[in-house]
């Protein structure tokens, strides 16, 4: 009788897993990163009306 039985290979829900997992890190990535370049966008926007009295000329 084999108390251990070694399995080679990764499974499908593993994958599925891995999938998840590397998927909810591209889309916490995104959300950080559009935030960021909407802030650039507003403080360029700011620049360009000279509304914003940190830009220099």
């Amino acid at each position: 009788m084999r108390l251990w039985h070694q399995r080679s290979g990764i499974s499908s829900v593993e994958y599925a897993l891995l999938l998840a997992l590397i998927g909810s890190g591209i889309v916490v990535a995104a959300n950080a990163l559009s935030e960021s370049v909407a802030d650039q966008m507003d403080r360029a926007a700011e620049c360009l009306d000279g509304t914003n009295p940190d830009c220099t000329t």
